[in-house]
């Protein structure tokens, strides 16, 4: 944590009325980017439940979606501290939430409501589903989303079975929407003073983001193919195992197959027709890369690096989690950094993956205990400092 700098966002006040993961992490974004966030902490944050080192609430989870904010303790059922709240969100220049509505009414929190007090606010809501929907008021969670954005289904007809992605994707993927509609909104208040209200719904944001490629011969009418992209859907598209461990390894074109079969010293299959022509038939996708699994154990995974990086054929190493610490890419780039926590003592810190020339983004604040920074933001609201 040195360094420090203010950031490119330095001057913007967020608060942060949201839980779980999606509405944490782009408020944190914001953060790591210089934005001053203060985070209203509820009485119950799930990801605030779970194992801890040694403080209750201080889980893995809440330490990679927390840095960078002041958190502060509000039970909004409360009269006074609703208002409290509301005084804050009169200082902001975003609020993010993902509350749902009815909620949201109930507690006069509403965009409606803040806008009245705050009218330059940008108020980012993020929910399941849009909010002009049957299903607006559907609780959504990363499964159900992957399953209505159609991501299941692409993993059943990839794989043949209607697995989850083992990653919360729409949670993440929504958290970088939130940011940059967020930024655009802050644009678009700077020339004309005008806040407003940005919906990022779940499940539209990960149709979209499904359907660039996916929707391949549905985007004509009438259709001229199935859906799916052809290279991520083939039966074969997966990293490979090498002599001694895993590698990706991805050829494109009919030449990155030839020069790939050779490598692997198998002249029968350079030969193959398959491969012999310009351009590769999409129906003998599945066979080939199925070849390409055949053949990767007869070469290491270094000597695969050398042929691939010679007949220009995409390659590249096998990440394992459990060393990425000791990787000399992630070591290099700052990526997992080792830092005092206040509380925690050394955890390993999650680096800022974007560089700025002349503004950097760096980590001012370590992820707040839950209420931690409760009398200092009231004093400075008493004092008129958060203005």
């Amino acid at each position: 944590m040195k360094d420090i700098t203010a950031g490119p966002l330095d001057g913007v006040r967020v608060i942060d009325l949201s839980t779980v993961v999606m509405g944490p992490y782009a408020a944190q974004i914001l953060g790591d980017l210089g934005a001053d966030v203060i985070k209203i902490e509820s009485p119950v944050d799930t990801v605030r439940n779970g194992r801890y080192r040694t403080t209750p609430g201080m889980t893995p989870l809440s330490l990679n979606v927390n840095r960078n904010k002041r958190s502060i303790a509000l039970n909004l059922k409360d009269e006074d501290d609703r208002e409290t709240a509301l005084k804050l969100i009169d200082t902001a220049d975003v609020l993010i939430t993902n509350m749902r509505p009815g909620a949201l009414s109930r507690l006069g929190l509403n965009y409606a409501d803040v806008a009245e007090r705050n009218l330059g606010l940008v108020y980012a809501h993020a929910q399941g589903f849009r909010g002009d929907s049957d299903r607006a008021g559907v609780a959504a969670y990363d499964e159900t989303v992957q399953g209505a954005s159609g991501l299941v289904d692409i993993a059943n007809r990839a794989l043949g079975r209607p697995v989850y992605l083992p990653t919360i994707i729409g949670d993440k993927v929504s958290s970088l929407t939130i940011a940059y509609s967020v930024l655009a909104a802050l644009v678009h208040r700077n020339n004309t003073g005008q806040g407003q209200r940005v919906e990022i719904p779940m499940a539209d944001t990960m149709i979209a983001f499904n359907l660039v490629e996916h929707l391949a011969g549905h985007a004509f009418v009438p259709e001229e193919g199935p859906t799916g992209f052809g290279l991520s859907m083939a039966k074969g598209h997966h990293a490979v195992h090498t002599r001694d461990g895993l590698a990706c390894v991805v050829p494109y074109t009919p030449q990155n197959f030839r020069d790939f079969f050779a490598a692997a010293g198998r002249p029968d299959l350079v030969e193959d027709p398959r491969v012999a022509g310009e351009r590769l038939d999409p129906g003998d996708t599945d066979d080939l890369m199925g070849l390409v699994d055949e053949c990767a154990p007869a070469l290491s995974t270094e000597e695969w690096a050398e042929v691939c990086a010679k007949h220009s054929i995409p390659f590249g190493p096998v990440l394992e989690l459990d060393k990425a610490h000791d990787d000399p890419y992630v070591r290099d780039g700052h990526l997992l950094d080792v830092v005092q926590h206040p509380s925690e003592g050394a955890i390993r810190s999650i680096g800022i993956p974007v560089r700025f020339s002349a503004t950097p983004a760096t980590v001012r604040r370590l992820a707040p205990l839950p209420g931690q920074d409760t009398a200092e933001v009231f004093a400075e609201l008493e004092k008129g400092v958060l203005a």
